[in-house]
């Protein structure tokens, strides 16, 4: 029995960390399992290695312990690296040259991460490709039609959600290493939650459509299955869940004000929110 949380260190921690590292950290001591901690730092334009200690005392200030060494992302280029020439190998991946202005104009039509990806750069000819990449930035896509004719038919369990049909399709082919990062998120979470042999993902549920995706990379890559349990999302004042983009409140100012880490994560296992926080809707966001 193996959970972990997994921040990336591209800005403070919030409310809303603090619940979703606290839901792993419980069901693991309550299974008499492992918590375990990864900072995915491998953004080479938004991590700051300066918020990875902020990080760990934001967790200790709350009570949280982790079992283990911390396990970071930019130790595990060369998995990320052996994955897409495995899967380049088998033809399964291609170089995209679009941007996301091209992506628009080609009339992509909305998925669950944005646009869906028309596919314009799948028919490329192989000395075209071979000409664009030496000389532009090029991202590289997963083919999923191509992908779904080798794995056939796939589910995965979410703990409250049920048994659940992948439908990697709805997401168009996706990205697995981006221009300016070695990995995409779809990528690196699922080699490294099979890395570290996590047995329960624990997550919130804005990332519960991702699963299929990642169910279609554990077929492929021949990798373990764990169940997922997505919990609900804390919102703010405007209704919207909170997010470090949006300036949620950081648990240091919290710190800094003298509130108690511990009692206030006991508030929020009572279900119990600080004033202007609520809960997120819809609760899931169903295929």
């Amino acid at each position: 029995m193996r959970t972990r949380f997994a921040p990336s260190p591209n800005g403070a921690l919030h409310l809303g960390h603090a619940y979703a590292a606290m839901q792993a950290h419980d069901l693991a001591r309550q299974l008499d399992g492992a918590f375990l901690l990864r900072i995915e730092d491998i953004d080479g334009v938004r991590s700051r290695p300066e918020l990875v200690e902020a990080i760990l005392a934001d967790l200790r200030w709350l009570g949280l312990e982790w079992d283990g060494e911390v396990l970071f992302q930019s130790s595990r280029l060369a998995a990320y690296d052996a994955a897409l020439a495995g899967l380049k190998a088998r033809g399964l991946i291609y170089p995209c040259f679009c941007t996301r202005s091209q992506i628009a104009a080609a009339g992509a039509q909305p998925g669950p991460e944005g646009l869906v990806y028309p596919g314009t750069c799948r028919a490329l000819s192989d000395g075209e490709r071979a000409d664009r990449m030496a000389n532009e930035p090029h991202a590289w896509r997963l083919d999923v039609a191509q992908a779904q004719t080798h794995t056939g038919a796939l589910v995965w369990h979410d703990m409250a959600a049920g048994e659940q049909a992948a439908k990697p399709e709805l997401f168009g082919d996706v990205v697995l290493a981006r221009k300016d990062a070695p990995a995409s998120y779809h990528l690196a979470v699922t080699l490294d939650d099979a890395h570290q042999q996590i047995s329960h993902v624990v997550r919130g549920r804005d990332l519960f459509l991702a699963t299929h995706i990642h169910r279609l990379l554990q077929a492929l890559l021949g990798l373990p299955v764990p169940l997922y349990r997505h919990h609900r999302l804390l919102a703010g004042a405007d209704g919207r869940k909170l997010a470090k983009s949006e300036g949620a409140a950081a648990l240091a100012g919290l710190r800094a004000q003298g509130v108690d880490g511990p009692s206030l994560l006991e508030n929020l296992r009572k279900g119990l929110l600080p004033s202007g926080i609520s809960w997120a809707e819809p609760s899931y966001s169903m295929p």
